[in-house]
């Protein structure tokens, strides 16, 4: 059994439907997708040895089942540039989550290396009439306001994954504007490939959410992940 189907059986045995951010990266990481250098700590302590083993600049952010959207809580902080900033956003993230969500289970915090790129999420649901569908478009906090995303059924070819990255409304961004380098678009079809076998691979995934993924020239990179499993029998 392969360690991504170990932390899944493992999950689905415990009855439980959300995976943490580190499970879902590490799956994701085992199975050959690009993730960035990630740590994981449950005291200040251990997250200070993490990111001295990644190297600053780093992104804070806090792991629990109870908040699905981090952002939205001061659950995510970037730019942390040395251990003293770390120890105080630490403290303010402490103090924004419990005045946010005073009831919410803190398993631990990520702490990762900080990316840049432009900003696109690649997901999966299951439709209950065509089965598995793959998702693609503009990612980062803006997603649900401007909705530019695409719709694939599941398996895809790689005409399919090109196809695309050409519909999205953004897809001018892609191509490098004011200066910009255009994205390694070679980089993301074969990402948008390796999720449609990665679901098809593991049908006990009900939604699958990459984002952000950071693009830029040299390539793609998965910042985020969450897993959600289908109902535990």
């Amino acid at each position: 059994m392969s360690e991504a189907k170990k932390i899944l059986t493992s999950a689905l045995q415990q009855k439980r439907k959300v995976l943490t951010v580190q499970e879902s990266k590490t799956i994701l990481l085992k199975e050959g997708f690009p993730v960035n250098p990630t740590g994981y700590g449950k005291t200040l302590e251990e997250i200070i040895t993490e990111a001295e083993k990644i190297g600053f600049p780093i992104v804070l952010k806090v792991s629990s089942e109870d908040i699905l959207h981090k952002s939205d809580i001061g659950g995510v902080i970037t730019g942390i540039r040395s251990i003293e900033e770390l120890k105080e956003q630490y403290k303010i993230m402490q103090k924004k989550i419990e005045q946010a969500l005073p009831n919410a289970q803190i398993e631990g915090f990520l702490i990762e290396k900080m990316e840049s790129g432009i900003e696109l999420l690649i997901g999966s649901t299951q439709d209950p009439m065509f089965g598995p569908i793959l998702a693609f478009g503009l990612g980062g906090i803006y997603v649900e306001v401007l909705k530019d995303v695409v719709f694939r059924l599941i398996p895809i070819e790689r005409e399919d994954a090109t196809e695309m990255i050409s519909e999205i409304k953004a897809a001018k961004i892609l191509d490098g504007i004011r200066g910009q380098p255009t994205v390694d678009k070679k980089a993301l079809i074969e990402l948008l490939l390796k999720t449609s076998d990665f679901i098809e691979k593991f049908p006990e995934i009900e939604e699958l959410d990459l984002n952000p993924i950071f693009a830029t020239d040299k390539g793609v990179m998965v910042v985020d992940a969450r897993i959600i499993l289908n109902d535990p029998v």
